[in-house]
């Protein structure tokens, strides 16, 4: 038996269970579901590059699926280009500027963006590229003031997020882009928005960022599939080379079972955009401020209100230990994480939180959760009920350590 078999038998079955790791995982929806498996049984199949029958039915459904994700977002679809997963589009948005302008040398992003941002600036370094990383407030806001300081005549391009995927910040997008753009309109504007994506209705038209980041797995779409917006007329490269394909960025036989199903999901995700919005804020709020109230020794990390993303609730709980935290909770039926998902295996503190101010030990005692449509009242009751008895137990084990 591996460890990990003794593990889940030592786990048994919970009472209850209560995903709330939306961050890490997530099912696709029955409905998703629904749309693609005919796709790959019988119709659509194709590649929508090849001329014959097949090919020019699957190309149809090609340009009304893409059609169909464009359509909330307000932009044209021929702006989109398909990736495999948030992390290539991120990956694509800095990399793919650089062979068509190679004068500028300078990358701004902040130090609350995604790893695959972060990193992917970073490896910039041995291609002599100078890569700023500007700070953020305590409740992860990004510091325009010195965003304004850094830009120069060799800046290429600014990266920030539209949401922050783990505080649940919503940055000050629009604000950051005229001042980007007031220096200079050569300058080219990043914006990651998974974790805004079907949370936070922004018209990406009018907003008028050069390029943004979308993934179909954070709305209960398949994984494998992921989107890059690229504003008309901007020149790129793709990221490696391969067969003739409708996507240009992303040189690969298109999957149009994916395609499906993200298709289907941003529907099933904006048509009742402002009721599901309206009710996972509310869940929000209740689990939030009911967890800060009835434990002692919580610190919230992010901004409250209308500022915090309506799905987020990341709290630090004192005196605790975020693996035992997590394992506590899994114990119980509630599925959480602790700190970032890029970091929780080699025990290093989440680097946003970092950024914010947090210690080591509040970091790595933080818990994220994160709601969607999927979940109910009486699953946030739940894990209301257990969650001062899990921070108990923790406490009694490490004797509840003052920080």
């Amino acid at each position: 038996m591996s460890g990990v078999e003794g593990l889940l038998k030592q786990h048994g079955k919970p009472i209850k269970d209560v995903y709330l790791d939306w961050e890490n995982g997530s099912v696709v929806d029955k409905e998703v579901l629904d749309v693609m498996i005919p796709i790959y049984l019988e119709k659509t199949f194709g590649n929508p590059a090849i001329t014959h029958k097949i090919g020019w039915e699957t190309y149809d459904f090609y340009v009304k699926a893409k059609t169909a994700i464009a359509k909330p977002l307000s932009v044209d679809p021929q702006t989109l280009a398909l990736t495999h997963s948030f992390t290539e589009s991120n990956n694509l948005a800095i990399k793919g500027l650089l062979p068509l302008n190679k004068k500028k040398k300078k990358i701004i992003v902040s130090e609350a963006e995604h790893l695959s941002v972060i990193h992917t600036a970073k490896s910039l370094f041995n291609q002599q590229y100078h890569v700023d990383i500007i700070p953020v407030s305590n409740d992860g806001t990004v510091n325009l003031d010195v965003l304004q300081e850094k830009l120069d005549d060799d800046t290429l391009l600014v990266s920030l997020q539209t949401t922050n995927h783990e505080l649940g910040t919503m940055q000050p997008v629009k604000a950051a882009l005229e001042i980007v753009k007031d220096k200079s309109e050569e300058i080219f504007f990043h914006t990651d928005a998974t974790a805004a994506f079907g949370r936070v209705p922004i018209d990406y038209n009018k907003l008028e960022v050069d390029l943004a980041t979308f993934n179909s797995n954070r709305i209960l779409g398949p994984k494998g599939i992921a989107a890059l917006y690229v504003r008309e007329g901007i020149k790129m490269k793709a990221l490696y080379e391969g067969q003739l394909s409708v996507e240009i960025l992303s040189p690969d036989v298109e999957n149009p079972a994916l395609l499906a199903g993200f298709a289907k999901a941003v529907e099933l995700q904006f048509s009742k955009f402002d009721q599901v919005k309206e009710n996972i804020t509310r869940l929000r709020d209740k689990l939030l401020y009911g967890l800060l109230t009835s434990i002692e020794r919580t610190e919230m990390n992010g901004p409250s209100g209308e500022r915090r993303a309506p799905d987020n609730v990341n709290i630090s709980y004192l005196g605790c230990e975020g693996e035992a935290l997590t394992v506590e909770c899994s114990m119980n039926g509630i599925y959480v994480s602790s700190g970032s998902a890029c970091t929780s295996r080699v025990l290093m503190p989440s680097h946003i939180l970092t950024a914010i101010g947090r210690k080591p030990e509040e970091a790595h005692g933080s818990l994220l959760m994160k709601l969607n449509r999927l979940n109910t009242e009486e699953q946030v009751d739940y894990v209301l009920e257990r969650m001062p008895k899990i921070i108990s137990r923790i406490r009694s084990i490490t004797g509840g350590i003052e920080l």
